[in-house]
């Protein structure tokens, strides 16, 4: 016998099986029973909520030959022809591979043909959003005053993407995500009719993963049932689906409020060897983070956690506050996203976990936030409390004398600002536009949100207004960075420049390494001698 998948096995065959849209079913199910069913109808929601099967079960319901409070029967020869899929008056059509004007033309010239078995000839157009402009033309007319035995029921996971003229002459029905409860429900009578040995951690953590979707909660419970065993366990989800340990996750977590860049480097570094999924460990990181919020705003916490877990968990929040807790959340979901749109995944996946980790990014919050709220007495208790690392008591010594060194240049710069007119530099955006050319990622990704000013004749400033930290400072200072960044912009102002950086929240000059090499013409390809400081 041929195999079926799971979730095409256990399609819901009626309105009463649909999981989770009561809202739907109830409006559809009284206009079967009243037989005032639209012409045409929308569903939209995410994948796997029930709009394909709503929309199969509403073909069936209007055609069915002894239908019973507004559900098809699925025993008449018209709901037996309509599963087998033999019945052409029922059409599915997916919008993804049939976009173009000449599939909605043939719809068109179809509609004017009476039905062959069934009361209505029904359309059911999959994914319409992906229909082109043309076919969408070509569907409004038709759309809007079908025959009377026409119906047409649309699915879309995306109906911003509609033109308003489709979305006006239709019955909209927005579909919900599926709770978890009522997927692991269903999940525990698939169990048992298929026999599949289960444990109740595991149900929860597909019902999680599947993220409202009941399809996407099947594909996964069929993964794990096919490797012999025929028992579902959480460590085995976790490895087929790519999710880190808890105690991975909680690692990456600790270094970060700690502000433990060498362990960070080290971890971030294995995961990319190991070939984690840095989406998976990003999404686990961000929800292990807002559970550690919970638990300590709520002192409640998952089921999913165990009590060895849990220990951990409070162990590393003893260290940090709900306000560090929430920026870190904010600031990996940025980086997720950041993620999503780069071609250098891996890179920016370690240059987001080494900022997270700086120092100074969350010490100035902390300032910030004292000052805001009229605290002053606070800010050294949160330097205690939130800024820890191993090299901590070697380097407060030297913190001093470097503040001290640095206030003086700061007064020296700062009265030569006052003599020295700055303008920003328009060649700038063309320089982040080369690096990004020549793929050099992690000095691009520094330079992000930052200016470029000319403060004199043979100097430009680069610009941070939120302020620079060590970090950034330090991927800058690197020879070939800023030996890079001097023959760009020494190629822009057709002459030799040095090169400074600005805080711009400070607004203090800070001058790099100097270490003087003399290159050829040839080596900047540029006709002059450039001074390279390093």
């Amino acid at each position: 016998m041929e195999y079926t998948a799971l979730y095409r096995r256990f399609r819901p065959m009626t309105f009463n099986e649909i999981l989770g849209q009561e809202h739907i079913i109830t409006t559809l199910k009284n206009q079967v029973i009243s037989d005032r069913v639209g012409h045409a109808y929308l569903f939209t929601g995410c994948r796997g909520c029930g709009k394909t099967s709503s929309a199969k079960v509403l073909a069936r319901a209007i055609n069915c030959l002894n239908i019973k409070d507004g559900e098809p029967c699925n025993e008449c020869s018209v709901c037996k022809a309509a599963l087998n899929g033999s019945l052409t008056d029922i059409v599915e059509m997916d919008a993804a591979s049939n976009n173009g004007v000449d599939d909605i033309r043939t719809i068109r010239d179809e509609v004017n043909f009476l039905p062959t078995i069934a009361k209505y000839r029904v359309y059911i157009i999959d994914e319409v959003h992906m229909l082109s402009t043309g076919a969408f033309n070509a569907l409004l007319k038709t759309l809007e005053e079908p025959p009377k035995h026409v119906k047409f029921i649309l699915a879309t996971t995306e109906p911003q993407k509609l033109p308003a003229t489709i979305l006006s002459r239709c019955q909209r029905f927005d579909f919900k995500k599926i709770s978890e409860n009522k997927i692991i429900e269903n999940l525990k009578k698939i169990c048992e009719e298929c026999q599949i040995k289960f444990e109740e951690k595991a149900l929860d953590l597909i019902a999680e993963l599947a993220e409202g979707g009941m399809r996407d909660a099947l594909s996964i419970l069929e993964r794990c049932a096919e490797d012999g065993e025929n028992q579902i366990t959480e460590d085995k989800i976790k490895e087929l689906v790519g999710i880190p340990e808890k105690k991975y996750i909680s690692k990456v977590i600790e270094t970060i409020i700690n502000y433990d860049t060498e362990t960070a480097l080290q971890i971030t570094e294995q995961a990319i060897k190991e070939g984690k999924d840095i989406n998976n460990l990003l999404w686990e990181t961000i929800k292990y983070t807002r559970d550690m919020l919970l638990l300590k705003t709520t002192n409640s916490i998952s089921n999913t956690y165990n009590k060895e877990d849990i220990d951990i968990m409070q162990n590393i929040m003893n260290n940090v506050e709900k306000q560090r807790l929430l920026n870190i959340i904010y600031s990996l979901s940025k980086l997720e996203n950041d993620i999503k749109w780069s071609s250098q995944k891996n890179i920016v996946f370690q240059v987001g976990i080494l900022k997270l980790c700086s120092q100074e990014m969350y010490y100035e919050k902390a300032v910030v936030l004292n000052k805001t709220n009229g605290s002053t007495g606070n800010t050294t208790q949160l330097s205690k409390n939130n800024i820890k690392s191993k090299k901590d008591d070697e380097n407060n010594k030297n913190t001093v004398q470097e503040n001290n060194e640095k206030t003086q240049e700061n007064d020296i710069n700062t009265s030569n600002k006052k003599e020295q007119p700055m303008q920003k530099a328009v060649f700038w955006n063309k320089v982040i536009d080369t690096l990004k050319k020549d793929r050099n990622q992690i000095l691009c990704s520094n330079l992000i949100g930052t200016n470029a000013i000319v403060i004199d004749d043979m100097t430009v400033g680069i610009e941070f207004p939120e302020g620079i930290n060590s970090f950034r400072k330090s991927i800058i200072e690197k020879s070939e960075n800023i030996n890079e960044l001097r023959r760009l912009v020494s190629i822009e102002c057709k002459k030799d420049m040095r090169i400074k950086l600005i805080d711009g929240k400070n607004k203090d000059n800070i001058d790099l390494k100097e270490e003087t090499k003399t290159q050829n013409n040839d080596s900047l390809g540029i006709g002059i001698n450039i001074n390279i400081i390093d």
